[in-house]
């Protein structure tokens, strides 16, 4: 059986969508891969796995060494660093680590997954601006790093991409890497569970009082600023004045990594205020953080979906690919520049970001024309079994065994 170390920011899977995606990795690789997750104190904590150890207390320059040693005496045949800047909280070091190693020995193949990419870049203080493009600039011509990740990409065998959007990117800044890259996809992050659709959908309109006549229009992800959602609540007011049976279900929990406990609860309070404010409170439910059983469950006892991104959705959007696995008609704000792969699918109905008006009259068009719901629900249910965790770790596991075939 192999075995592989996976490098974490953080291991919250309830709380991170990085961390989330790494643990469904390890589920579908577990049959002929052994795993272990190395990360922070608190993330091991929290998550209660042995194969899960907290090495270092966060991710800043004097945590390295730890890191390090503990990876020098882990036996395994693969290093795997998941990384996306914001699940190691910004902090830069974690860049130094291929190089790090490699100067100290370690002979082991060493892979990248680059969750995002292209839109943040390290600005130490002190170092003045000129000077440090200068320095971008000269090491990514001279193939020693890369301006936004350092060494991580150089000095990794492979490279994987989880989004066009990365993979583009690094092609563009780096292409004596692109024999490195591979790009696989995400899959839903939620998988459809076997119930009849019928009896889900009686538990959602009897869970919160609802007719059976009730139309379910459901959000689904984690509730941040940046969704939309406050935009969504205006769409909505001006759908009931002609759908009065319409309802709104989010679906998702609101503290995550992204939004710690006490933001999170500033930010469910702000939500709530703006559902009363506008006389929703009965048409309008959150669920808060469910089960994966229950999204599911709620999911499949839903109508549409809805998705108004302020930056848009794409295909890199677990929570897209949930909501048409369930075989939900979707209405998404497209992002700028618009996702070409999800364009050319046509497996949406595709909406302005942050538009009220526009998402209204989206939304009242996916409504009012049942031809256009099950020509959507048809063609995204068929585009997402593509995107499947086996299909995942089925490319992860080619990968490593292309690594540890050149060693030999």
């Amino acid at each position: 059986m192999l075995r592989v170390t996976l490098i974490a920011g953080t291991y919250q899977p309830d709380r991170c969508g990085v961390a989330h995606y790494t643990s469904r990795l390890r589920e579908a690789l577990a049959e002929e891969v052994e795993s272990i997750v190395l990360t922070t104190q608190a993330a091991a904590q929290a998550v209660q796995d042995t194969r899960v150890r907290g090495v270092v207390q966060d991710w800043r320059l004097a945590s390295l060494l730890p890191l390090v040693r503990t990876i020098q005496t882990t036996p395994t045949d693969i290093l795997h660093i998941q990384h996306a800047a914001g699940t190691y909280s910004f902090q830069r070091p974690i860049f130094l680590l291929p190089l790090i190693l490699r100067a100290l020995g370690y002979r082991q193949p060493i892979i990248t997954t680059v969750h995002e990419y292209g839109w943040w870049e390290w600005q130490p203080k002190g170092v003045p601006p000129k000077l440090l493009e200068w320095l971008k600039q000269w090491g990514q011509q001279h193939q020693w790093w890369d301006r936004e990740d350092g060494f991580l990409l150089t000095g990794s065998q492979a490279i994987i991409t989880t989004n066009v959007e990365a993979e583009s990117a690094i092609r563009d800044r780096l292409p004596h890497l692109s024999n490195r890259l591979c790009r696989i996809p995400i899959a839903a992050n939620v998988e459809v569970a076997p119930i009849e659709r019928s009896l889900t959908r009686q538990l959602v309109r009897q869970t919160y009082g609802w007719s059976e006549e009730s139309l379910v229009i459901a959000f689904f992800g984690f509730l941040h600023p940046v969704k939309g959602l406050e935009n969504l609540f205006l769409a909505f007011k001006q759908i009931l004045t002609t759908i009065p049976q319409a309802r709104l279900l989010l679906i998702g929990g609101v503290e995550s990594l992204a939004l710690p406990q006490n933001e999170a609860k500033r930010y469910w309070d702000k939500l709530q205020a703006q559902i009363s404010q506008l006389g929703l409170s009965e048409q309008v439910k959150m669920t808060g953080y469910v089960s994966e059983a229950i999204a599911s469950h709620y999911l499949s006892g839903s109508d549409l979906g809805v998705l108004p991104f302020n930056h848009g959705v794409t295909l890199k959007s677990g929570s897209l690919l949930a909501l048409l696995a369930h075989h939900l008609p979707t209405v998404a704000a497209y992002s700028d520049p618009p996702d070409l792969e999800l364009a050319v699918a046509n497996i949406v109905c595709p909406v302005p970001s942050r538009d009220p008006d526009s998402l209204t009259a989206a939304l009242l068009k996916l409504i009012e024309n049942p031809d256009l719901q099950k020509q959507l629900s048809v063609a995204g249910s068929e585009f997402v079994r593509q995107f499947s965790w086996e299909a995942i770790a089925q490319k992860h596991l080619q990968i490593y065994k292309n690594l540890l075939t050149r060693q030999i």
